[in-house]
């Protein structure tokens, strides 16, 4: 056995190609920066979601919200405090029964979510840059497929749905 020549370079692997390697790297990627995005605003992701799906359905029960959104009630109910103590969100007594709390946002709610919405679209605009419109649909089209095949209906972000 000889020594190994070092001058001599050894052929180099094929980078790994996976779809789900490549879509968790990705995934990976691009949460950290939409949290450095939205980080400015002190506002988390899945509070942005949450926003966004009230000022969807303003005035929906926060139950009904949540099981539509398929979040854990316990995630819910924190979730919905933490925005309500930074006077964000605003819980309001259904009009037949007490035990519900109809979501509404605040004005300074409104406000946050347009800054928030805003930079979301920016970001997803430097996201997809190098894509063409007709391979931005493409790919659109594709995920979804892939969601659905992984059971994720449209809503929240799946880790939304875990928690609690």
């Amino acid at each position: 056995m000889g020594a190994r020549n070092p001058e001599v370079a050894e052929p180099a692997a094929p980078p790994f190609r996976s779809v789900a390697f490549l879509l968790s790297s990705l995934g990976y990627a691009i949460s950290r920066r939409f949290h450095q995005v939205l980080g400015p605003l002190e506002l988390e992701p899945g509070e942005f979601a949450l926003l966004r799906a009230v000022a969807a359905n303003e005035g929906e029960p926060q139950n009904a919200l949540a099981e539509r959104l398929h979040i854990s009630p316990s995630w819910m109910v924190a979730v919905v405090d933490q925005l309500e103590r930074r006077e964000l969100l605003a819980r309001t007594p259904h009009a037949r029964d007490r035990r519900v709390r109809n979501l509404h946002l605040t004005a300074a709610g409104k406000k946050l979510l347009r800054q928030a919405e805003r930079r979301a679209q920016q970001f997803d605009r430097q996201v997809t840059d190098p894509l063409s419109e007709t391979e931005l649909q493409q790919l659109l089209e594709l995920l979804g497929r892939v969601a659905s095949g992984l059971g994720l209906e449209p809503g929240a972000h799946a880790a939304m749905r875990e928690r609690g």
